[in-house]
């Protein structure tokens, strides 16, 4: 039998389905749906693995529709068209039988691919269901997205993955008949990162590179998965360990390493604009302050990316992971703002000092707000030397210069400005 293990456990009902009991439990966001409501149109948004196509299929089972199912990967206008014609004659706008549509990785439709949905869903002669692992507000165009609930899953816990092994090996018709014992789980659970696929994938590599009787601990997980990885990555299962490693590389200023993840997201098909859009982010947690100019680098690219396209797109991509890769590095940044969070939530809502508050009316004049306040550049060197934090936290210090040239400097400016107030 060819069929993956992941496929033969696909859930057959919605009692065999393990998560989401946010959505679909006793109290689930879905459950009044079920029992008694017409199904809306929504976006299933969640990592690879936690059961966006399934739940699809089992909602369209749950409500006896028709169910269409198509990939944005490769499926365009045409085949939503034809799908929408078979929708319109089948007669379920007025039976109440209407299609499913289920969209998978709806956020990779361009815009006039995801505008050529709004007819069918305002009319309701289709129910729509996306499935994303992006976020719905950056990929999701608006007019769609307002007629679509948006319901958030989650990646399965130890005890959601424990019960899919325990599942396999007891229902599945080829492991059920086979000597495997469970030592240790461990290994499983931590290579799954929460994802189901991800998690039945490396079970069964494990299983089928080993001779009966199968006796499972983390040591034997490990050699398997790591000798056979071209194997378990050849269906994008490493979606995030591969991000993961590009994203690394840049950080540990290799730009070897950085290229050739690069090529492999590529090459097996990722959005370009998520890759851009991480690099976006390393530009200000990694690089920050050390080279102001990598976030400007990185949001041209992200600019690009979106103008261009593939293949063209893997230029820009290519040169500005480079360039991240070959900045100086410095999270401080990242570090002050984590810290400053940690003391508000710590502390809560500390009262703004008199001076700094906005004081637009009479009344909020009367109350001396904004008084004492001293305008900096009516000042020598645009700077006066006043408190801006809450009374409770003077002389609290959250940003920490990078030991590099540009935050060198910044650290020299601030010393000067401050003298020994935050002990630069």
């Amino acid at each position: 039998m060819n069929t993956p293990l992941a496929e033969r456990m696909r859930p057959k009902s919605l009692e065999q389905y393990v998560g989401q009991e946010h959505l679909i439990g006793p109290d689930g966001g879905l459950t009044p749906i079920l029992k008694r409501g017409n199904l809306p149109s929504m976006i299933l948004w969640g990592p690879p693995g936690t059961g966006k196509t399934t739940l699809a299929r089992l909602l369209a089972l749950q409500k006896e529709r028709p169910f269409y199912q198509i990939s944005a990967i490769n499926s365009g206008v045409k085949e939503i068209r034809e799908i929408l014609q078979k929708a319109e004659h089948s007669g379920g706008l007025f039976s109440g039988k209407n299609p499913l549509l289920f969209i998978d990785e709806i956020h990779r439709f361009s815009k006039s691919q995801q505008d050529s949905l709004l007819g069918a869903v305002e009319k309701g002669s289709i129910t729509l269901i996306g499935a994303t692992t992006e976020n719905p507000s950056f990929e999701i165009i608006n007019a769609l997205l307002s007629r679509c609930q948006v319901y958030v899953l989650n990646p399965l816990d130890k005890s959601q993955l424990k019960r899919l092994i325990s599942n396999a090996l007891k229902y599945d018709v080829i492991l059920k008949i086979k000597k495997i014992e469970i030592l240790e789980n461990e290994a499983l659970l931590k290579i799954s990162g929460g994802d189901a696929r991800k998690l039945l994938s490396a079970l069964e590599l494990v299983v089928n590179s080993t001779p009966e009787p199968i006796k499972i601990d983390n040591t034997l997980v490990l050699e398997k998965i790591q000798t056979q990885m071209a194997m378990f990555d050849k269906n994008g299962d490493h979606h995030y360990d591969i991000i993961s490693a590009f994203i690394k590389s840049i950080r540990g200023s290799d730009p070897n390493g950085a290229v050739y993840w690069l090529a492999r997201m590529i090459e097996g098909g990722e959005d370009v604009k998520f890759i851009a859009r991480r690099m976006l982010i390393l530009a200000s947690e990694d690089i920050g302050n050390a080279n102001p100019t990598a976030l400007i680098m990185a949001n041209s690219t992200f600019q690009a990316v979106n103008v261009l396209g593939m293949p063209e797109a893997r230029i820009p991509l290519s040169q500005c992971a480079i360039y991240l890769a070959g900045s100086e590095k410095s999270n401080s940044s990242y570090i002050a703002i984590k810290k400053a969070q940690q003391i508000v939530k710590e502390t809560g809502g500390l009262g703004i000092p008199l001076p700094l508050r906005n004081a637009p009316t009479q009344l909020t004049k009367e109350l001396d707000y904004g008084k004492e306040y001293l305008y900096a550049h009516d000042h020598e060197n645009n700077f006066i030397n006043m408190e801006f934090l809450p009374k409770d936290l003077v002389g609290s210090r959250y940003y920490e210069p990078g030991k590099n040239s540009k935050e060198n400097q910044i650290r020299k400016f601030l010393k000067l400005r401050w003298k020994d107030k935050y002990g630069y």
